[in-house]
């Protein structure tokens, strides 16, 4: 299949009206990982395995020399034995650093099982469990773009897998041992299966229950008319509050009527770990409250974001990718908008970055006369925004963050400029693709969609793009 039958392509799932037995589904999902390794090319399969395997020594090297702390995974640890020990979830204070718990009840439930595991262990585990996470995250976005053909998929996951750990957002979530892989892979695999499926929504309510912030890939099921799987994702992160009342009634009270509402709990807004736009204005404005200016600076951003995301996900008809496009749009916003984006937070820069190399992939597949290099131009500058550690290397130390001049700001705030250059990007994209695949085409009684007049916008439709 060549690049640009791949642009062709259709994006959404084709929905399945006789699925398979459990039993049937589950064996095909084990056996598939060995028949695409055996179906890959086997050269580039090897050579991709040696540069991933190279590079994952290379990181070894340097976790070693670098302070690993994975504090995050030791404040699981202990939320998870505050739920076993009945004390209380919230006083809770670990680590030199005095770290609370920020996660509601039905997170702290299900981190009982790490107190099974003594702490040495349990580094080796989260890390090899969140490279393989890193695998599965790479999979489910060449999916959700429909890039590169599938028996290349392979060899992009072990390159991802691989060379992955250098992207500043993942790096950072090894070293603190988070679970961010975890909740973007359960967002992705929902968001890739069959729209008619009826559990679909429930992978996004699960991890809406761990962390806030994925109801709003509910608000995109809605706003993109997938009705019954923003309802679904609804009454999952329901069932994981009424799951939290019912086992710890007094956490649940406290987080739903006070500590949700703390800020200081989670953090300083601005610090440089903060990416989000809130971070990003407090440091702008000079002082830790940004107040009014930023919660309507991420309210436009809120709104201006749904909007793409809906606005692409819906021009199935004009743009490839489409539903990629709306999802990345989706994820981007909900970083962007959260009051604490911490650096980590940004892992969702895999399925972005994967996007945009298929769209550089099949620009680079066009003839020369029509060929241009803006997709690969937005990759490269992308790939070295996430690939920079930009922030750290301009981190003032302590309270000379608020002291900053406007040149030192740009790279403390990179994720929030890559995340706003994304969205203006996909609405330009969304733009020129309706505009170059004109109005879609108006069925006649008695035409059908694969008319003359279809044929021919399908063949114009490659050189245009």
């Amino acid at each position: 299949m060549t690049a640009v039958q791949d642009e062709r392509s259709p994006v959404r799932t084709a929905p399945d009206p006789s699925p398979a037995p459990l039993s049937d589904r589950l064996k095909q999902s084990l056996d598939a990982p060995a028949r695409a390794l055996r179906e890959a090319p086997r050269r580039p399969l090897l050579a991709a395995s040696a540069v991933a395997l190279l590079s994952l020594v290379g990181y070894a090297v340097v976790r070693h020399f670098v302070h690993t702390s994975m504090v995050d995974m030791i404040v699981y640890r202990a939320e998870g034995a505050a739920v076993a020990n009945g004390t209380d979830l919230y006083a809770l204070r670990v680590t030199e650093w005095n770290l609370p718990a920020t996660y509601p009840p039905f997170a702290a439930m299900l981190f009982v099982p790490t107190t099974w595991l003594g702490i040495p262990f349990l580094r080796v585990a989260i890390t090899l469990g969140n490279l393989g996470l890193l695998a599965l995250l790479a999979h489910l976005s060449f999916r959700l773009a429909g890039w590169p053909r599938r028996e290349l998929r392979p060899i992009g996951v072990i390159l991802v897998t691989g060379c992955g750990v250098w992207l500043e957002p993942v790096f950072t979530t090894l070293r603190y041992g988070q679970i961010n892989l975890a909740l973007a892979c359960l967002i992705l695999w929902d968001l890739t299966r069959s729209d008619a499926r009826r559990s679909k929504g429930m992978a996004i309510g699960i991890a809406a229950g761990l962390k806030l912030t994925p109801g709003l890939f509910a608000v995109y099921l809605l706003i993109t008319g997938r009705v019954r799987a923003a309802f679904v994702a609804g009454l999952t992160f329901l069932g994981t509050f009424l799951l939290g009342a019912v086992a710890l009634p007094d956490a649940t009270w406290g987080f739903w009527t006070r500590y949700l509402y703390d800020s200081s709990r989670v953090g300083k807004t601005e610090i440089v770990d903060n990416q989000s736009l809130r971070g990003a204005f407090a440091r702008l404005l000079h002082t830790a409250d940004p107040g009014t200016v930023a919660t309507l600076a991420a309210g436009l951003t809120a709104v201006a974001g749904l909007f793409v995301a809906a606005w692409a996900a819906r021009s199935h008809r004009w743009l490839p990718r489409a539903e990629a496009w709306g999802v990345c749009c989706a994820a981007v916003t909900a970083v962007l908008i959260s009051p604490i984006s911490w650096t980590h937070h940004w892992v969702w820069c895999v399925p972005v970055l994967v996007l945009l190399a298929a769209e550089a992939s099949v620009e680079h597949a066009r003839p020369v006369a029509v060929r241009r290099v803006r997709w690969r131009a937005a990759f490269w500058a992308t790939l070295v925004a996430f690939l920079s550690f930009a922030m750290w290397a301009a981190k003032p130390l302590g309270p000379a963050v608020l002291h900053m001049g406007p040149l030192r700001q740009l790279p403390t705030s990179v994720y929030p400029w890559v995340g706003l250059c994304f969205l203006l990007a996909a609405a330009i994209r969304i733009r020129a693709r309706r505009r170059a695949g004109g109005a879609p085409v108006v069925r006649l009684p008695g035409q059908r969609d694969g008319g003359p007049g279809a044929a021919r916008e399908r063949q114009q439709a490659p050189a245009a793009r």
